[in-house]
């Protein structure tokens, strides 16, 4: 019996998605109709499979909405606290006792690299296809090579070490592709990709209109920026500087595309505003749904409500929603309105515990059946704000990070640093201008699934370890403090993927 190979070279897909209209644009057609060298005839063609990888992003098992087991479940924000789950694979994740054999685990590899496998076939094709106009290829060409380059950003952070492959795999070559390359190579081909895009003249600085859900140079500086931002924190200390240096560049890039001024100019509420999730300035890049739609509309406000209450939609649970962890909780600062917005306890006799309110739609569009008209928000500008905050504190410009670190608070209506430091609740929490970044981008980013990734930036290895021991276990619910070791910096490599070759597909250590 021949051996399964990895899933980079077993997923052959071409999905045939319409342009025409914001539903068409989600829609795809057989993958399996047609093969694919025959599908790249046209412009168009090129088109249809661009889509279908921005289609591959709206899963679960990738990083839609519902994706937050892989990053929000893994840190100390969220995380299944019932008997059910407890005794459940997706229990392994926050409990930090996940096994290489968890299918979930599996099924995150697997629809990533389907991503990857997608934008590999548009790049390996696209030039067999004439264009009488080049920006389009050009476009097109910058929209692939972004999606690749956050797909792989992903993978890396979460595995370390991950198998690379740039280009369409036949069936006889996969064997020879499959194995883990070292993390600065990945990196060096995630810069290598967005350093093309962001120099790409084609993209527009924000999309509007039609354009919302696609790449613009905003989201591509903002990507780069965080992804030199994230090489300074965790890759070798020689290239630190260059790589702080970096990442102010492209952060400031991107945060000098805003249309605003002020982030105060913006209500948070509007971030989340169904009604305008078109309009909101704050928005660079997010994953389109559409209300009312039995199959393109987000179900992220109707899963989040616990039994009994109304406030994210009009359909009927039986569930604890959402759970928060009080650890949350207890971290946002006396009348945030942030917390007001973003968090409920709800009082039925089976809850009596906070859940997620964030996302919101009960409308009735939506109907009864929760089909909501969420986006879902990759990148915003808060987030790009926070980041500036952080690269000019590691630049050693304090200054200027505060000032960053006090548009957000100024938005929220919470006093600046300076006054903050002078209470000693917040001073006392986060006694250093590092920390208090950290505080700002948990309460203001909540279930945005961003926590995870934060905190392996913010951390070494073994301060993570220290970060979370030195947590109350009252705080964190059924899952185990005292599980977490250096291990959990990353996730074992799938048992399959292990399995085909010991040695180039080599364990993570601890698993």
């Amino acid at each position: 019996m021949k051996k399964k190979l990895i899933a980079i070279g077993c997923i052959a897909v071409f999905i045939a998605l319409s342009p025409s209209c914001k539903k068409d644009f989600l829609e795809q057609s057989d993958p399996n109709a047609i093969s694919i060298d025959a599908n790249f005839k046209s412009p168009n063609d090129v088109l249809l499979a661009v889509n279908g990888i921005y289609q591959s992003l709206r899963s679960g098992n990738n990083i839609g909405e519902t994706s937050g087991l892989w990053t929000d479940e893994r840190s100390d924000d969220t995380g299944t606290n019932d008997n059910q789950s407890n005794a459940g694979e997706p229990f392994q994740f926050n409990n930090f006792s996940i096994l290489p054999s968890n299918t979930y685990l599996k099924s995150h590899w697997v629809s990533l690299y389907g991503t990857i496998t997608r934008a590999n076939v548009v790049l390996s094709n696209i030039d067999k296809v004439t264009f009488p106009d080049a920006n389009l290829k050009l476009q097109y060409s910058a929209e692939a090579k972004f999606l690749r380059a956050l797909t792989y950003f992903h993978l890396v952070r979460l595995w370390g070490d991950v198998p690379l492959v740039t280009r369409q795999l036949s069936s006889t070559e996969v064997a020879a592709n499959t194995f883990r390359e070292k993390q600065e190579t990945v990196y060096g081909q995630i810069v290598a990709d967005l350093k093309d895009v962001v120099n790409n003249n084609p993209l527009p600085n924000l999309q509007t209109g039609a354009g919302i859900g696609r790449v613009s140079k905003a989201a591509a500086n903002a990507l780069l920026g965080q992804v030199y931002l994230t090489m300074a924190a965790n890759l070798d200390q020689a290239n630190r500087a260059a790589n702080l240096g970096n990442a102010k560049t492209y952060l400031m890039n991107a945060y000098n595309m805003r249309t605003f001024g002020a982030l105060s100019e913006i209500p948070y509420t509007d971030v989340f505003d169904v009604n305008k999730k078109s309009t909101c300035p704050e928005l660079i890049f997010q994953i389109v749904n559409i209300q009312g739609d039995v199959n393109y509309s987000s179900v992220i406000a109707a899963n989040n409500q616990a039994k009994g209450e109304t406030i994210n939609s009009q359909k009927q649970t039986s569930g604890a929603g959402g759970n928060v962890t009080h650890d949350l909780i207890n971290e946002y600062e006396t009348n945030d309105p942030r917390m007001a917005y973003s968090v409920k306890f709800a009082n039925d006799p089976i809850v009596k515990d906070w859940f997620i309110t964030k996302f919101r739609d009960n409308s009735d569009k939506a109907t009864k059946l929760g089909y909501g008209g969420n986006d879902w928000n990759l990148i915003r500008f808060a987030d790009v704000i926070l980041m500036l905050a952080e690269v000019n504190m590691y630049l050693g410009d304090n200054t200027t990070a505060i000032q960053f670190l006090d548009q957000v608070r100024a938005r929220a209506g919470v006093p600046t640093y300076a006054v903050a430091m002078t209470d000693p609740a917040y001073s006392g929490k986060f006694p250093t201008l590092k920390l208090a970044i950290l505080h700002e981008r948990r309460v203001e980013l909540a279930f945005e699934h961003h926590r995870w990734f934060d905190l392996t930036r913010f951390f070494t290895t073994p301060e993570l370890v220290t970060y979370f021991k030195g947590k109350t276990q009252a705080d964190f619910g059924a899952a185990q403090l005292s599980n977490f070791s250096t291990k959990d910096r990353y996730y074992p490599i799938p048992f399959d993927e292990n399995k085909l070759d010991p040695v180039k597909m080599y364990q993570n250590p601890g698993y």
